[in-house]
């Protein structure tokens, strides 16, 4: 059975929900994730923030505003009175839920519950559109199955012994139907596993059932080579390993999200991206397999904060260090690149909730530099096993643009440079002229 994820663009209309429907009935067992129809959580997240900011009255209009938007999706998607019936129901429970929200004290808790409700709409009313036209379907929550523990991480051996549970339960069905991002954390509330989250869902999935193969569908053909938003002449990749595809998704592709590769590297299951609009183009294919040498892609993330910490006490001490990720370990915060000297180390970061309090802390040990507006652009490839002058190359590609800082040699799929966000575009250009166009 084949795992299949669509995003928000793929069912954001009733057209689109027509067509994914099409896509999907060709008469081969599957189970289908999907998110919620494109600008529904944007709209949730802002009816939270409205019931943060203790406007209720403003949050009832928006709730009111994207209830009459669904109740308008219900009449042109369903030809029968009885899928009409059974949509309105849909909307009607699910909006009960919303506006209960707005009589009580609003938490953390009553967020996250808001939030969930876009993906429960759009399968809710997906599974009816595929019933109505004869298909053999069913709805299974993804919160009877999908669980994160103490640390926000996906706990997959639950989950596997999970839906084992809930398909059993189910029955036997052609396709099965189910929500993406959304989960239950250990208290047994509604959690999420953050935005893109879908993807990593469809993956966990793929990863607990053995699917054959895990696709990820989006409105995109598949990974490029470089950013299309900043670079001309940018072309897909047709083949990606996984190690490839994680460095590609963590430093700044935006085709998916960063973890969707991990339990399906676990399970050596394959991973196809995918475009909606053109589902006869092959796609991007990731394995564990690569494609072979050389650079394949670039990506960039921004966003990112560089630390540098200079001290003489650094110099010759071997516990220095260790002291230095203790504090962002007791911060919980990731650090994306790392270089040192003998008395300086610099750190870049992403998340910078708990910048103020890193900051403080790592005065105790020595001078304390920050640099923001920062961005990491990320050169992937099988890159460094037998390709000599490599680094050479990147850097001669990029004389005249103000490097922050360099990682090479931790990975061979990867040398990543921190610049200036204003150079970004430069850098990805430059980049693609004389490293990617040139093996074109």
């Amino acid at each position: 059975m084949k795992v299949l994820k669509f995003g928000g663009t793929s069912v954001g209309s009733v057209e689109n929900m027509y067509a994914v429907m099409k896509l999907i009935a060709d008469g081969e067992k599957k189970l289908v994730v999907l998110s919620a129809m494109s600008g529904t959580t944007n709209a949730l997240v802002e009816i939270a923030d409205y019931l943060y900011k203790k406007n209720k009255d403003g949050a009832r209009v928006h709730i009111n505003k994207l209830e009459k938007s669904y109740e308008t999706v219900v009449k042109s998607l369903y030809k029968t009175e009885e899928s009409q019936k059974a949509g309105a129901a849909v909307i009607k429970k699910i909006f009960d839920t919303i506006k209960s929200l707005t009589s009580v004290e609003f938490t953390e808790s009553g967020e996250k519950t808001i939030v969930a409700q876009g993906e429960l709409i759009s399968t809710a009313l997906f599974a009816q559109l595929m019933i109505e036209n004869g298909y053999d379907t069913k709805l299974i929550p993804a919160l009877d199955f999908m669980v994160i523990d103490a640390d926000k991480a996906a706990n997959i051996e639950l989950i596997t012994e999970n839906i084992k549970d809930v398909l059993a339960k189910a029955g036997e069905a052609s396709y099965y139907i189910t929500q993406g991002f959304i989960c239950r954390n250990i208290h047994g509330e509604i959690d999420n596993l953050q935005r893109g989250g879908s993807d990593y869902t469809a993956s966990l999935i793929g990863a607990a059932i053995r699917s054959e193969e895990i696709q990820i569908w989006t409105d995109i053909d598949g990974f490029h080579n470089n950013d299309p938003r900043f670079v001309k002449n940018t072309r897909k990749i047709e083949q990606l390993s996984f190690f490839e595809a994680a460095e590609l998704a963590y430093f700044g592709a935006k085709i998916l999200h960063p973890q969707t590769v991990v339990p399906a590297k676990l399970q050596n299951i394959p991973v196809r991206l995918k475009n909606t609009m053109n589902p006869s183009d092959s796609g991007t294919l990731i394995t564990s397999e690569s494609s072979g040498s050389g650079i394949k892609a670039v990506a960039a993330k921004d966003g990112i904060t560089a630390i540098k910490v200079r001290s003489y006490r650094m110099l010759m001490a071997y516990g220095f260090l260790k002291n230095i990720f203790e504090i962002f370990e007791f911060f919980k915060t990731p650090i994306d690149m790392i270089s040192t000297s003998e008395v300086a180390v610099s750190l870049s970061i992403d998340n910078t909730s708990k910048l103020d309090d890193i900051i403080r802390e790592l005065k105790e040990y020595g001078e304390v530099e920050v640099d923001r507006d920062l961005s990491i652009v990320c050169i992937v490839g099988d890159i460094i096993a037998e390709e000599r002058g490599f680094a050479a190359k990147v850097f001669t590609a990029l004389e005249g643009i103000p490097i922050r800082m360099i990682s090479y040699g931790g990975s061979r799929y990867n040398i990543s440079v921190l610049v200036p966000t204003s150079q970004k575009q430069k850098t990805l250009q430059a980049l693609s002229d004389h490293l990617l166009n040139q093996q074109a």
